[in-house]
């Protein structure tokens, strides 16, 4: 029996252009699944118009609700949810996220299969869909930006006034850099993309060993791992995969890296019950260094304590002053100047939604038409069609029924 998707028109307010599927890999995969009909909900603000849906052989509509499966991006309002439904988005609750609740609840009443985005992972855990490259990017890019206009450097320009990725590397081509040793955190998707900013820029990438006892001529950056800012309480040697499982053994190993970094850029995965990178009282410190921090990953009042809130595409930077613990002006003395936009990816629209799709369409399409063979849907599905949690996601009734934990 055909299948039918339909591309949501974003509904979220700040507006959010991003897409699951642009124009060109829509029709890839109407191509690969004949037994799938793909059509497109009206939107004005998508960074593909509906003219470029229209051209590629597709039906704009400005109602939807015949189709059996919703792709969305961001959350979709209460209000607009369509009963008995399948539908993928970032929905912000499998964390208990106080401000969603009331959606998963409305999801449950309304009979809807509701499917995260990152909840869509192999058996082993690891993601299979996201946006971390180019929030990695973004986030690396304006760290630099936020440099030249504090430093009086130079002027990058917003990232969301460029078209695409090509331009945004071709901006850091003009651009010279001091004398600076940058930290980089994390080995996942969002800690390469900010490491392909800094290959591109040609800084030289070093060892731990190198970084923290040398001094250097030329700007310089280090790739930490988990197991070089983390280390086990009672001196015995580190395991990363024993520290996923539970890092309540492990303490902080930062402030090496914070003595000897002037930038940071924070690109890993903080886990529940990790130990903080570093506390108010680390930056207090004399010796903790770093002034600039990217904190790609933006846990507010978590791991990165500078980090007290987040900032927006439209004022992306802040002063942390570590004395008072309160923002401030991004240039004032003393101040740790922060990056801490949340929502990096819709800076690079365009670029975002065809890698999105082009991982949309390798790990998921497929499995509403092989009988879901690797187990991604099951995996996936957070709520069933009879208004109940799935085994996997029992553990947010307590949540679901304002008993917050």
């Amino acid at each position: 029996m055909p299948i039918t998707f339909a591309i949501l028109k974003e509904r979220k307010n700040p507006p959010d252009r991003r897409v699951v599927f642009s124009p060109s890999k829509l029709k890839e995969a109407a191509a690969q699944f004949p037994e799938a009909r793909f059509i497109v909900e009206s939107s004005a603000i998508r960074i593909f118009p509906d003219s470029a849906y229209k051209a590629a052989g597709f039906e704009v509509l400005e109602d939807v609700s015949k189709a059996d499966v919703m792709l969305g991006v961001k959350e979709v309002p209460v209000e607009a949810l369509i009963p008995n439904k399948k539908y993928f988005y970032f929905s912000h609750t499998i964390k208990k996220q106080p401000y969603n609740r009331k959606l998963l609840v409305a999801m449950l009443e309304r009979n809807i299969e509701m499917y995260d985005h990152e909840t869509i992972i192999k058996e082993n855990g690891a993601r299979l869909i996201g946006f971390g490259r180019y929030a990695g990017l973004v986030g690396a890019y304006n760290g630099f930006r936020a440099l030249g206009i504090r430093d009086g450097l130079f002027d990058l320009p917003k990232v969301e006034n460029l078209a695409d990725l090509d331009a945004v590397k071709a901006e850091l081509d003009k651009i010279q850099l001091p004398v600076i040793k940058i930290l980089l955190t994390g080995t996942g998707k969002v800690a390469l993309g900010a490491k392909e900013i800094l290959d591109h820029l040609k800084i030289k990438q070093i060892s731990d060993a190198l970084y923290l006892t040398s001094s250097f001529t030329e700007p310089v950056y280090v790739m930490a791992d988990v197991m070089e800012y983390a280390k086990r309480t009672d001196g015995k040697v580190g395991d990363k995969f024993a520290f996923y499982d539970d890092p309540t053994p492990y303490e902080s190993n930062f402030m090496p890296y914070a003595a000897a970094s002037d930038f940071f850029i924070a690109g890993h995965f903080y886990g529940n019950n990790a130990p903080y990178l570093f506390t108010r009282a680390d930056a207090k410190k004399k010796n903790f260094r770093i002034n600039l921090i990217a904190d790609i990953s933006c846990d507010v009042d978590g791991p990165v304590a500078a980090t007290i809130k987040s900032s927006t595409i439209a004022d992306p930077f802040y002063g942390y002053d570590p004395v008072t613990e309160t923002a401030v002006a991004m240039n004032a003395p003393g101040a740790i100047t922060m990056m801490a936009v949340d929502n990096l990816p819709c800076e690079l629209p365009k670029d975002a939604s065809e890698g999105f799709g082009e991982m949309f369409l390798e790990n998921v399409i497929p499995a509403f038409f092989d009988d879901d063979k690797f187990g991604i849907l099951k995996r996936a599905r957070i709520t069933t069609k009879n208004g109940t949690l799935t085994e996997r996601f029992k553990y947010l009734e307590e949540y679901v029924d304002g008993k917050l934990v």
